[in-house]
């Protein structure tokens, strides 16, 4: 079997000029045949795939597990047949592919160098039921032009507003540092802080509701500093700025099957369907890893779990021999967001033609984003072209736990029509809806006692993007980013050299922002 030579440290992905390098720790380029460690890696979402990318290029010996059958976490898909016999993917819903998202980006490289299966959306509107919409088309890139940008263009947050903030409160925002931002504002909540701020009521909604509640999560409960990293991220940290790109195909084609195919050449075992009930190391190092009903188990020199909140605590309390006390403790206090929904309508005729391919939406009884899937992914368009209809997505973020799902199903689509009145007219062909509730909650206070991506043991590490992370990074790059730094550490603990990674500035981009942000040193308190 040949292998590919040793990455090189990655080029710049995007097109801002500050964006900062994480060299990995000096090494040989990769194992040795005779050598090459064995290493399972307990989770095929983002985080998983990265881990085992990162490991098995450099010549380890790697086996993936993961409990589905297919591979990809949260952005998995399915086959389903709907009621007129199409054969279609269904997928627990949309996801946006920031430039900000260097890592990622660089691992759908490994199949996809010109990223050309991944398609730019040309704008990204926000809609409050008030009637005001913010677009960010128009608005300039790079920082601090993108702020006022924003305000000289934006409806709902114009200069008057601008002038009304309480500047004191609001100039952190100017310099988010990580990780000391955690250290300032970990303590208040997102809602809290944007009180403080005074931020005008549609200009909480269709911008930093938004964002938080991209976490699944209630802004009463998120932590502040969660919410001023994303405003980092996307706004005053970059100047990749706030528009996005999206799979042209569902993501099993898009992007896991060729993934997949890659990690195979490269001499990666991938067992789907297969669980894992625990880990326990042995006296020689390493552990056993126990699959299926607890019948079987593999050994290993090497372990990472790249495991939701729930699989991570579920692993972790039935592996007794794992880590310290302390350390099992932060991870059983580990809490998962609120449940979400999402529906996937294909309708009997097409909605308007001006319709964005995704609308995000705040006040419309728990409608967070309408997708019109035939504007961007390739299935769906057949399907619409075909029978001269459309094929829409509705997310609902942090529904009520205990919510009656029938209820909650026939209330979006009663937005939707609302929303996009033609909707009203049509026959819904086939509908599939999705309730989940595994993505971690990021509660005020608690980032001190979140895992890391290093544990107590060497063999050990941990990646997902419910982990605490010095890094500005969030959601899907958080996931990518946290797995190759597992694959790394492990890599270092055997003098191989680990893959290069690339980050949006770590503190204000320019001296005049840091100096506005260094006027405010001190914390926000309640």
């Amino acid at each position: 079997m040949s292998h590919p030579t040793s990455p090189r440290p990655a080029a710049r992905r995007g097109r801002d000029r500050k964006a900062e390098v994480l060299m990995p720790a000096p090494g040989r380029d990769r194992f040795t045949p005779g050598d090459a460690p064995s290493v399972a890696v307990v989770g095929g979402g983002i985080a998983g795939l990265a881990a085992a990318t990162g490991l098995a290029e450099r010549g380890a010996r790697v086996t993936l597990y993961e409990r589905e059958d297919a591979l990809g976490g949260r952005l998995a898909g399915h086959p389903t047949r709907l009621a007129d016999g199409s054969e279609v993917t269904m997928s627990r819903g949309f996801h946006a592919f920031f430039r900000q998202y260097y890592n990622l980006r660089g691992l759908l490289r490994r199949t996809d160098p010109a990223l050309a299966r991944l398609t730019p959306l040309p704008d990204y509107p926000l809609r409050h039921s008030g009637g005001l919409t913010d677009s960010f088309a128009r608005v300039p890139r790079t920082p601090p032009l993108s702020a006022l940008g924003f305000v000289a263009l934006s409806p709902s947050f114009g200069w008057r507003d601008l002038t009304a903030l309480d500047a004191r409160a609001a100039l952190p925002l100017t310099d988010v540092r990580v990780p000391e931002v955690y250290t300032r504002f970990d303590g208040i909540s997102a809602t809290a802080f944007l009180e403080r701020v005074r931020f005008p009521e549609a200009a909480h909604h269709l911008a930093f509701e938004v964002f938080s509640r991209s976490f699944f999560a209630d802004p009463h409960e998120l932590s502040a500093a969660e919410l001023m990293l994303m405003f980092h991220i996307y706004f005053l940290g970059s100047s990749e700025g706030l528009l996005f790109d999206v799979p042209d195909e569902p993501f099993p084609q898009a992007l896991w099957e060729p993934l997949a195919d890659y990690l195979r050449r490269l001499g990666v075992t991938l067992r789907t369907g297969t669980p894992v009930d625990g880990v326990e190391p042995v006296d020689q190092g390493g552990a056993e890893v126990r699959t299926g009903t607890g019948t079987g188990s593999d050994r290993h020199d090497a372990v990472v779990l790249a495991l939701d909140t729930a699989g991570l605590r579920q692993v972790v309390a039935a592996s007794p021999g794992l880590g310290t006390a302390a350390w099992r403790d932060g991870i059983a206090a580990l809490r998962t967001a609120p449940p979400f929904l999402v529906s996937r309508l294909w309708l009997d005729r097409p909605v308007r033609a001006h319709r964005p391919g995704f609308l995000g939406t705040s006040g419309y009884d728990g409608l967070d984003n309408i997708s019109v899937l035939e504007r961007y992914e390739g299935e769906a368009a057949r399907w619409a072209a075909k029978h001269d209809g459309s094929v829409v997505e509705l997310h609902a973020y942090a529904v009520t736990p205990g919510a009656d799902r029938e209820s909650a199903q026939e209330a979006l689509l009663g937005q939707l029509r609302r929303v996009y009145p033609e909707t009203g007219r049509a026959r819904v062909v086939d509908a599939r809806h999705e309730w989940r509730s595994d993505c971690p909650l990021f509660p005020v206070g608690t980032h001190h006692r979140r895992p890391t991506v290093r544990t107590p043991l060497p063999w050990l590490t941990l990646a997902g993007d419910g982990l605490r992370c010095d890094l500005p990074v969030a959601l899907m790059e958080r996931a990518a980013t946290t797995g190759f730094l597992a694959s790394n550490a492990l890599l270092a603990e055997w003098g191989v050299r680990g893959q290069a990674l690339w980050t949006v500035p770590r503190s204000g981009r320019s001296r005049l922002l840091r100096a506005l942000g260094a006027l405010a040193e001190h914390p926000v308190r309640r």
